[in-house]
């Protein structure tokens, strides 16, 4: 019985829906507007350190695909990071847990000012499906003052994307008056 199975599994498509890929069009004006902003702003490309707050790791699948070959985030001259103090944004995901608490605010304070704090992901804005719990004091703004909330469950990565041109113009505007 197992057999037959296992034969019909190895050998049947998979049952996933196809991966729709974003305008090109959109893209190229996406990648263009990133690069010469963050540019002007820094001097430079823009280094990202992801923290994982508490989260059910949705919202870390959507960041794990910016790094894939569909949006490819270096071509936006954005880039991941491994230590805080190399970052200019923290993209924190998940809510503001106690277990997690000093680990956030230790991050914050390792990284390096500028620093913009990002909170991807509905659980990161206000708590999310967690809201209310024992372990989640709320969204990461009960812990760090956040620069961007980028709403969704979980937010796709072009919306991301987005929000982090928004960031970058938002903190750009003030230094061209």
């Amino acid at each position: 019985m197992l057999w037959p199975k296992l034969a019909r599994a190895l050998t049947s498509r998979p049952l996933s829906e196809p991966v729709q890929a974003p305008p090109e069009e959109v893209v190229q004006a996406l990648a263009a507007k990133l690069e010469t902003t963050a540019r002007t702003r820094l001097g430079r490309s823009l280094s990202i350190r992801h923290v994982d707050a508490g989260s059910c790791n949705g919202c870390e699948l959507e960041i794990t695909a910016l790094s894939g070959v569909l949006y490819d985030l270096e071509r936006f001259g954005l880039r991941f990071v491994a230590s805080p103090r190399h970052a200019d944004v923290l993209l924190v995901t998940g809510p503001a847990s106690r277990n997690m608490r000093e680990a956030v605010e230790r991050t914050r304070a390792a990284a390096a000012e500028p620093c913009w704090v990002v909170a991807a992901g509905d659980c990161a804005v206000d708590g999310g499906v967690f809201k209310g719990s024992y372990a989640v004091e709320g969204g990461i703004a009960q812990l760090l003052p956040v620069d961007l909330l980028i709403p969704g469950c979980p937010p796709s990565p072009a919306q991301m994307l987005e929000g982090l041109l928004a960031l970058m113009q938002a903190q750009a505007a003030p230094a061209s008056r």
